[in-house]
């Protein structure tokens, strides 16, 4: 008999052991699939550098430092359009009702960056924007030389980037921008970038429903994607430019939904307006 159940044990290990060994090779391969951007679409010997300041990268980090420009009026009135922000671990915790208070409305919070970097701050700035009352949403800061567009994607998702349908939730964001560590276009051609961006897209939809918001520049869009006008019917266009006006947009959009216009005013964070009034913006939350 005991040795019957020293049998059984045995057998019952082995197969656990060999249950976990073919586990780790099943999710290895796809891993390494999703994962490696396709040779052809970069620069030969282009070598990412190394992450250094995550917690400092936010939507405009790199926008000054290429395009010139601060915290720039607005040559539009304010109350035809709605005043809102964005934030990042940058900003710690954030007294939103002071935010609140001073009129803003909505904001969005950086969740993620690349498949590395989580918002120590998100919890706090993502839960305390719902909580007096603003229409937020989260957004994750690209770094295609470092992974897939979907496997980004998914990073993103899975550590604060879901959407609900309750009217308080804005559409999940790309911030895709200038590269905050080597090269502006990320060693990616244009066609290779338009494919990156379509791959992040296409999986945010298959994970959350909805396309997501796409930050940019005019200049960084025309010179990395080739000012592709792919996206233009189905994402909403959240364009960066500090100065008087938002300026000529990206091709495809013929409209701008949200406008960073200012790196720091009185809010916290970026300054932003939504283009339209409050029930077009909570329309969008609510898709």
């Amino acid at each position: 008999m005991r040795s019957s159940n020293r049998a059984r044990r045995s057998a019952l290990l082995a197969a656990a052991i060999g249950l976990a060994a073919a586990a780790l090779v099943v999710g290895a391969l796809p891993a390494t699939a999703a994962t490696t951007p396709a040779a052809a679409d970069r620069t030969p010997g282009y070598t990412p550098g190394p992450i250094t300041h995550p917690g400092l990268d936010h939507a405009g980090s790199e926008v000054a430092k290429h395009e010139g420009g601060s915290a720039a009026p607005s040559a539009i009135t304010p109350n035809t359009l709605l005043n809102g922000m964005d934030v990042s671990g940058y900003q710690g915790n954030v007294n939103w009702s002071a935010a609140k208070a001073n009129g803003g409305l909505f904001a969005y919070v950086k969740a993620t960056e690349g498949t590395g970097y989580i918002n120590g701050y998100f919890a706090q700035q993502y839960n305390g924007s719902y909580n007096v009352g603003m229409i937020r949403g989260a957004y994750h800061f690209a770094l295609p030389d470092r992974s897939g567009g979907a496997t980004q994607a998914d990073y993103f998702v899975s550590h604060g980037g879901g959407w609900s349908r309750d009217g308080k939730t804005l559409p999940p964001m790309l911030d895709i921008e200038y590269n905050p560590y080597g090269s502006t276009c990320y060693g990616y051609s244009q066609s290779g970038m338009r494919s990156w961006i379509q791959s992040f897209s296409n999986e945010m939809v298959a994970r959350t429903g909805r396309y997501p918001t796409v930050y940019t520049t005019l200049d960084w869009w025309t010179t990395c994607t080739g000012n592709w006008g792919g996206l233009g019917s189905t994402n909403p266009l959240f364009i960066a430019r500090y100065s008087s006006g938002p300026g000529t947009l990206p091709a495809g959009w013929g409209f701008w939904t949200f406008w960073q216009y200012a790196d720091h005013g009185i809010f916290p964070g970026d300054q932003d307006y939504f283009n339209g009034p409050y029930d077009r913006l909570v329309a969008l939350a609510n898709g």
